[in-house]
């Protein structure tokens, strides 16, 4: 629903207010509800995205936290601070018997979260992830 219902009716509102707002243009008493309503459709548009970009951030500190402590729990140690948040992200689809050598692996050489992806053998379903 927030994807393909709501971001659709975000923007035909957007694209109804900059269409109402080209007519208003030599009426001078529409020309400002108009253009408020083209600055609260830009609005509505900024926070569609900020909405996601936020909750995605917050879901990847979440995932930053849980992949430290389950390396810690495995190893002892904390996870290695080379690793990026999308390497961690990508390391947690992998069991705990394959995790610690992805990990290191994973902070050696500088894998990319697809190819972290690829290498997991016993995969590790997220279904959390929102």
């Amino acid at each position: 629903m927030f994807h393909f219902v709501l971001f659709w009716i975000i923007v035909l509102t957007f694209i109804g207010s900059l269409v109402n707002l080209w007519q208003s243009r030599a009426d001078h008493q529409r020309l400002y509800s108009a253009s408020l309503i083209t600055a609260m459709s830009v609005v509505l548009i900024l926070l569609f995205f900020f909405t996601r970009i936020f909750a995605v951030g917050a879901q990847d500190r979440a995932i930053r936290a849980e992949e430290n402590l389950r390396h810690f729990a495995l190893t002892g140690k904390r996870l290695d601070p080379r690793l990026t948040i999308k390497q961690i992200v990508g390391l947690r689809f992998a069991s705990d018997a394959e995790f610690v050598k992805l990990a290191e692996k994973a902070a050696a050489e500088g894998m990319t979260q697809d190819a972290l992806k690829r290498s997991v053998k016993n995969w590790r379903a997220d279904h959390d992830r929102i």
